[in-house]
């Protein structure tokens, strides 16, 4: 079927370029913009609407600029379309066939690249097809040859990539995948290790230390961030072997030249692992994040410690003391939980009921409990009134003492006054 020369065209011109890297040759998106703009100047077209995109044209209908095109196509805001190469549109079977389809129903009348041009004809549309089906053929092959030569490099032990942090790619042409030792980073991260390993550092200690102390920026002009650390602390390629693709099971020895040995490796792994174990196993204690620093105002957490004793048997003690999120160099010191509530019961001497902010709810409590003594055991009358004379506070310390976890936290979650803690003091702040 010939052309309709009577159908006036209006043109959309699309212009995209790919993030792949098998397309670092191709046109820029502005250089493509350019050149066909020259060519409408050039026979008269009548431009109607512009579109520019960068994404991938091998997975079908995953380009929502071109899905957006296709929508206006059928919508006939435009009849034609403008475009540097047939590669542009399309490199998989599903985008072409919609182009196909709208030239079928006569929506989409022309096609025009920089030196072809294809109309609804059987011929036309078949060569449209065919080099569009060629692109996808490249890259099809494209993405065969790059993982056949990955393959290639790992079994003889060459990263595939950018060189992991503390290594550098080497750039001679007859070293082509080897990486090398980077000699500002590297002894970092085997000091990391070590600090890890021998001094028991914390990932968090290890990223003020090399932000603030050591100032180390990546590649990238950036800081590590603390999940970055926390993976080179777990990279095995740092003693010689890493795994390829990851998760994959197929593991390589490296040829380049290990940071550290796997003795240390291990030890820092066995580290993090402890660390770990205890994290999960101390997710609550009873005054967590219900006390503030009051020197910088940072939260105040908890951790346990340890103690074997000289007839063998484990103490434990927990400590509460300052996060340090606001202020890492801050000051304050850990007080034992054991000195903590003696410093509570206290407090609760020195504060009125209703600062307290618990007397509605030990009433309600002690209510429920007369109703059971005078209304089952039948206790006498003159009892229930000695019984109501209760103080209060002295249950509040109770809870204190011998209450559960969660006893003690909704207990101080009454406070109406924020607890904060200075010198080791608890005290009620303003």
């Amino acid at each position: 079927m010939e052309q309709d020369l009577t159908t006036p065209l209006r043109y959309c011109l699309y212009a995209r370029k790919s993030t792949e890297s098998d397309e670092k040759q191709a046109l820029s998106i502005d250089s493509q913009l350019n050149e066909m703009t020259k060519l409408a100047e050039a026979n008269n077209l009548n431009v109607v609407e512009v579109y520019k995109e960068s994404h991938s044209a091998k997975d079908s209908m995953q380009r929502p600029v071109f899905n957006q095109m296709i929508k206006e196509l059928r919508e006939q805001k435009f009849n034609a379309l403008l475009t540097w190469n047939p590669d542009r549109l399309s490199r998989n079977a599903g985008d072409l066939g919609s182009l196909v389809d709208l030239m079928d129903q006569k929506l989409l009348v022309e096609i025009r690249t920089y030196n072809q041009k294809f109309i609804n004809s059987p011929n036309e549309k078949f060569l449209l097809m065919i080099l569009c089906s060629q692109a996808k053929l490249e890259n099809d092959n494209k993405s065969i040859n790059i993982k056949r030569g990955m393959r290639a490099s790992v079994e003889k032990g060459l990263w595939p990539g950018v060189a992991p942090f503390g290594y550098l790619n080497e750039m001679k042409r007859d070293k082509k995948g080897e990486i090398f030792l980077d000699p500002q980073r590297a002894p970092l991260v085997k000091q990391m290790y070590e600090k890890v390993a021998h001094d028991h550092w914390s990932g968090r200690k290890l990223y003020y230390w090399l932000k603030d102390d050591i100032n180390l920026l990546s590649r990238k002009s950036k800081y590590l961030s603390l999940s970055n650390i926390y993976e080179i602390l777990k990279k095995s390629f740092y003693y010689g072997r890493f795994e390829y693709p990851q998760n994959s099971g197929n593991w390589y020895d490296g040829k380049h030249k290990p940071i550290i040995s796997k003795a240390l490796f291990d030890e820092v792994q066995n580290h993090l692992e402890r660390k770990n174990v205890i994290q999960v196993r101390n997710k609550e204690f009873a005054f967590a994040r219900l006390i503030k620093c009051g020197v910088c105002n940072s939260g105040v957490t908890a951790q346990e410690k340890f103690k074997k004793l000289s007839d063998g048997t484990i103490k434990k003690y927990i400590y509460y003391g300052c996060t340090r999120g606001k202020d890492r160099k801050c000051k304050e010191r850990y007080v034992e939980e054991k000195d903590l509530i003696k410093q509570l019961i206290k407090l609760v001497d020195k504060v009125s009921l209703d600062k307290l902010g618990i007397k509605e709810k030990i009433e309600l409590e002690l209510e429920r409990y007369n109703k059971f003594r005078y209304g089952v055991l039948e206790l006498k009358k003159e009892e229930e009134e000695k019984q109501k004379d209760i103080d209060i506070k002295n249950y509040a310390k109770y809870i204190l003492k011998n209450g559960s976890l969660y006893e003690k936290r909704d207990l101080l979650s009454c406070l109406r006054s924020r607890l904060a803690l200075k010198d080791k003091k608890v005290s009620l702040s303003d």
